[in-house]
């Protein structure tokens, strides 16, 4: 069996995490009527839904550039939501705590997918390969 990718954990892991604050920080806009509410709701549920599906499709080609992407856009968000109350400044500061997840998963997991790779290549084993995981042997009479 292929291993799994650390950097596709560590990066679902603080996708998983950023959902809940993504959610709490649209009600919390909501609450400062931050704009009309129906246009809060949709956005907020709109990337509280991406930071949801987007682990289910981490590996595939182009999903670490939205990865990518949807932090920029929320650092962007929570920037503008800051500049139009005070109290905004709170989601600036959880989005780059987030943004550093993100990035520290980016990095080491794929510091880490990289050794273990080479470890595999080291010792004989194809990284690419999909062994079996069970071989059920018979004897014949």
């Amino acid at each position: 069996m292929k291993p799994k990718s650390t950097q596709r954990a560590l990066g679902s892991i603080v996708l998983a995490f950023q959902s809940f604050a993504v959610f709490f920080a649209t009600l919390v806009s909501f609450g400062l009527k931050v704009a009309d509410g129906p246009t809060v709701w949709i956005v907020g549920l709109s990337l509280a839904v991406v930071t949801i599906v987007l682990p289910g499709v981490l590996g595939r080609p182009g999903s670490y550039a939205v990865g990518w992407a949807l932090q920029l856009a929320l650092l962007v968000l929570s920037v503008a939501i800051a500049t139009f109350n005070g109290a905004g400044i709170f989601f600036v500061i959880i989005q780059v705590i987030f943004m550093g997840l993100w990035i520290w998963g980016m990095v080491a997991g794929s510091t880490v997918d990289a050794a273990r790779r080479a470890w595999m290549r080291e010792n004989g084993q194809d990284p690419d390969a999909n062994p079996e995981i069970f071989v059920i042997e018979s004897e014949k009479n």
